[in-house]
């Protein structure tokens, strides 16, 4: 099934000071963890936080955008791809990753979303300190 709508969480405490750009302009230019995964133009988008430390918040925005979504757009869950934000996913230069990982991958699996991807944006820098052991790597 071919995916129509792509939705980024990001985490709640990196976007107090991140605007979200480099996110943004991966998945519009279809780099990083948006290479090759087949959005066509015209894919809709949308970023939304997690909601703040632990995750909880998160199913509120979950079950609201799901609402939304078949009732405004036709669109199944099983249509959209949901990627979970670098900032949350890796050490980075917002933080470590985030320690409710688990407990938020829960919830959007809890809320029926199934075609979900670890990454967003590809930091060049934050390549390069995590292959010269500054940052932590994660598999």
């Amino acid at each position: 099934m071919a995916i129509k709508y792509v939705l980024i969480i990001q985490c709640d405490k990196a976007r107090e000071r991140c605007s979200g750009f480099a996110c943004t302009d991966s998945f519009y230019n279809r780099e990083g963890f948006f290479k090759d995964r087949g959005y066509e133009h015209g894919v809709r988008y949308l970023a939304l936080t997690c909601g703040g430390c632990c995750g909880t918040g998160l199913a509120m925005k979950l079950e609201h955008f799901s609402k939304k979504l078949l009732k405004k757009t036709g669109i199944k869950k099983d249509e959209v791809a949901v990627h979970l934000s670098s900032c949350m996913v890796t050490d980075n230069y917002h933080h470590d990753r985030c320690p409710n990982l688990g407990h938020i991958k829960n919830i959007v699996s809890k809320k029926g979303y199934v075609n979900v991807t670890e990454g967003t944006y590809l930091s060049a820098n934050s390549e390069k300190k995590r292959a010269a052991g500054i940052y932590k790597q994660y598999d």
